[in-house]
């Protein structure tokens, strides 16, 4: 119990802290209010987390649980700190795929698109989904978990590691440049991430790593231009102010999904 709470103290004053400096050293002029979007975030954030809680981690760690008895997937297959770290792995590049696969399948893009109208980054957008999108989600995440075969213990790091990853890479923190460029050759940096959240498609289309950064440099997707200067954050149609206020963003992914904007780069036609 202790333990618990010193960790869970510890996760506060990381989350307080990068809050914080995020307000300090900011990466990109913010063009909005912070609190009506903050608060707004905050809400779809804590619609999600009912979803996760009552979906996500009783299924995902019944499946754990039973990858531990069987000794099977990945991890069950290969022996000691090896096989941890095989399905701590597997489980960071499922999720790199499952991301490309919300941008490219016009079905999951009606609800990941919620999360990139936000028209300001910082860390509160990394909790900015639809709340269907993490039950979208539900079959491709129990299939990393058996594929992985990772325990419940390996589980939750990865699930710790990646909610920190999130957080930190959403944030608005304007890190040294060299550090920053150092952190993206194995990890999700906020200046690489901000780049993925660029309206223009050929920056958007790029950086869909979202702990380890491996993944984008394997696959030729890895991206460090232009300048946040550059970047225009958001979604090019026309409904996508609109869509950035909470009631139109949990209605958005049900209706007709807009067209790109005319003579942008465009990313998806009108579905």
């Amino acid at each position: 119990m202790r333990g618990k709470l010193a960790l869970g103290l510890i996760g506060a004053a990381a989350v307080g802290g990068l809050f914080l400096a995020e307000r300090m050293r900011p990466l990109r002029r913010q063009t909005r209010a912070p609190a009506p979007r903050v608060a707004r975030n905050v809400a779809m954030g804590a619609l999600c987390q009912a979803m996760i809680a009552a979906y996500e981690t009783p299924l995902t760690d019944a499946i754990a649980q039973r990858n531990q008895r069987k000794s099977r997937g990945l991890q069950g297959g290969i022996p000691g700190i090896a096989g941890a770290l095989a399905g701590f792995l597997a489980m960071d590049y499922g999720f790199y795929l499952w991301h490309v696969a919300t941008h490219k399948v016009p079905f999951l893009w009606r609800f990941h698109r919620v999360h990139h109208v936000d028209a300001d980054m910082d860390m509160s957008t990394a909790i900015r989904f639809h709340f269907i999108d993490m039950l979208a989600s539900l079959p491709w995440r129990m299939m990393q978990v058996r594929v992985s075969g990772v325990s419940p213990r390996e589980l939750a790091i990865w699930r710790a590691f990646f909610f920190g990853s999130i957080l930190f890479h959403h944030s608005n923190l304007r890190l040294p440049n060299g550090l920053d460029r150092r952190l993206a050759t194995f990890l999700t940096t906020p200046r690489m991430h901000g780049i993925h959240h660029s309206q223009r498609r050929s920056e958007m289309d790029s950086n869909w790593s979202s702990g380890i950064a491996i993944w984008d440099h394997l696959h030729g997707t890895f991206r460090d231009t232009p300048p946040q200067t550059a970047i225009c954050i958001g979604v090019d149609d026309a409904e996508a102010e609109q869509d950035i206020a909470l009631n139109a963003a949990l209605e958005a992914p049900f209706r007709t999904q807009p067209a790109r904007q005319s003579g942008s780069s465009g990313v998806y036609s009108h579905q």
